[in-house]
């Protein structure tokens, strides 16, 4: 593990990947150190932020390292990750071909792949619950980003590009390969409510135009 400042009021862990930082994270949070103010995983990073009245950056330094040396017994808390199951309408794809065209498999194969994999939430951005997803299946990787972004994607629109897929969960422009959407909400900045975090699982699940009117407007479970 490698920790560098970032700022006066955090310090950035480098874990060696995707899994170790998710278990750092959780390690850290559940420490529970009262000067600690907030602890963001994003990919192999952690940033742990801290209340620089109450402790120097070289302690906290000393205290991360600690707990680095024992982040690879640390168990799953309570409410640790979560595993979410996400209807998706792929009937409501905007493109597929593409995707289908610069993989080599039908629209059919591009679905049963999407779907049949687990997905790690391993960072949140972009817009608000916006999750990055990995990582696809192998003959789903490659695919690129739009020549042009779209000025605006409708929240539930699921995309996919690189080694990654995602839900755009608000209005925003885009440039990721949409190949369907969900009926779900998957936030609500009023309300406070943004049920995905980084190390949940998420799996998709095929549903057609009669279950997403069904679903429409309801918020994950």
């Amino acid at each position: 593990m490698k920790l560098t400042p970032l700022g006066d009021q955090a310090v950035l862990a480098y874990l060696s990947d995707e899994a170790a930082a998710v278990r750092f994270a959780a390690a850290v949070r559940a420490a529970a150190a009262p000067w600690i103010t907030d602890v963001v995983p994003a990919y192999a990073s952690v940033g742990v932020y801290f209340d620089a009245d109450h402790i120097r950056p070289r302690d906290v330094v000393t205290y991360l390292t600690g707990l680095g040396t024992v982040e690879s017994d640390t168990q799953p808390a309570a409410d640790g990750p979560a595993v979410h199951v996400i209807p998706v309408c792929y009937e409501m794809h905007l493109d597929l071909p593409r995707v289908a065209g610069q993989t080599g498999l039908t629209a059919e194969q591009v679905i049963a792949l999407h779907t049949g994999a687990e997905y790690t939430v391993y960072a949140i951005g972009f817009v608000p619950g916006f999750p990055y997803l990995g990582y696809l299946p192998e003959p789903l990787q490659g695919v690129g980003r739009l020549p042009s972004p779209r000025v605006r994607v409708e929240p539930g629109s699921v995309g996919l590009t690189g080694r990654q897929t995602g839900v755009y969960p608000l209005p925003r422009p885009g440039g990721w390969n949409i190949v369907g959407r969900t009926p779900l909400t998957l936030v609500d900045v009023a309300a406070g409510y943004f049920p995905l975090r980084v190390g949940d699982t998420v799996r998709f699940a095929r549903i057609d135009a009669a279950e997403f009117g069904r679903l429409d407007g309801e918020r994950l479970a």
